[in-house]
């Protein structure tokens, strides 16, 4: 059992111990189990990083991420610098068929657009964009459609998270058509998470719904 003032310690240390991050840059709030974090890092990889650190901390039930990126006037790029760069660093990566890919920059907002076979594609895409100097965030609106016919069966994908070192024993599967819903709870943020990337990997899926609550016994006085 953890009270929200450990929870709020232990995501603290956790920020703290990645190399990246300042932990006087963010702030830390929780109630209730649910995170909140705050504050301003000068660039995206780091609202990441401190995104991911929390996620992987035992009780976090929620996360509501409120960090801004602000940029040293060094580093500022135009929105059309910014769409050039993306363009190149999706071209770089042999896994990602770029030219099925739309980018809009607003702000430095980066907005992927586009349709895929494979939800791998879809997350390189964003991360390629991660490192590039000038970019605040990323809206991946990319669609999955599978080139593949085949009839999804739900025990495959049973037998998969089985095989999993995530705890199945309380999640549900269900399949409609070529749409994936998990339902039940896990214990963390990574079995949440694992447990959508295993399904993502099923030949067929267009989208899974991660509908997992995260039921971790808190204190909450």
């Amino acid at each position: 059992m953890k009270t929200d003032t450990a929870l709020q310690l232990d995501v603290q240390k956790a920020i703290l111990w990645e190399p990246l991050l300042d932990e006087a840059e963010i702030g830390v709030t929780v109630k209730n189990g649910v995170v909140t974090l705050s504050g301003y890092v000068d660039n995206y990889v780091k609202k990441l990083e401190a995104e991911n650190a929390t996620k992987r901390v035992i009780g976090v039930r929620a996360l509501a991420e409120n960090i801004k990126v602000k940029f040293a006037s060094s580093f500022s790029r135009t929105d059309g610098e910014i769409a050039d760069e993306v363009l190149v660093a999706l071209k770089r990566n042999w896994s990602i068929p770029s030219e099925k890919i739309s980018v809009k920059v607003e702000d430095g907002w980066v907005t992927l657009d586009g349709e895929l076979t494979w939800n791998y594609q879809k997350e390189a895409a964003q991360h390629a964009v991660h490192y590039l100097v000038g970019v605040k965030g990323v809206d991946n609106n990319i669609r999955i459609k599978s080139g593949r016919n085949d009839a999804i069966e739900k025990k495959d994908i049973e037998h998969a998270l089985k095989r999993s070192t995530i705890d199945d024993s309380n999640i549900k599967v269900s399949v409609s058509d070529n749409v994936v819903t998990l339902s039940g709870t896990v214990d963390s943020w990574y079995q949440k998470g694992e447990a959508g990337r295993i399904t993502w990997n099923t030949p067929g899926v267009s989208h899974v719904k991660n509908d997992l609550d995260i039921d971790y016994e808190i204190d909450f006085s």
